[in-house]
């Protein structure tokens, strides 16, 4: 998607489905990105039960130390 730098999916709590797919997306530099339009793009390519229900944008994704993205600090920092 245009603008993207990076993404990471993770599970979020859902009353109705137990979990529900959530999206984190860090822009490219001097760019700013439209979430809806980045929830139209999934729901144009993917099946409807793989598509983001939420969209956040982040300035960075959170790592371990050998670089691989830490799911549940996204999903923790997600929650109300």
């Amino acid at each position: 998607f245009p603008g993207v730098a990076e993404a990471a999916v993770a599970g979020l709590p859902s009353t109705r489905w137990g979990e529900e797919v959530a999206a984190w997306l860090v822009p490219r530099p001097a760019t700013a990105i439209d979430t809806a339009a980045a929830l139209t793009h999934c729901r144009e390519r993917l099946a409807p039960y793989k598509c983001p229900k939420q969209v956040f944008v982040v300035a960075e994704l959170p790592r371990n130390a050998v670089g691989k993205v830490v799911r549940s600090e996204l999903s923790a920092g997600a929650q109300p």
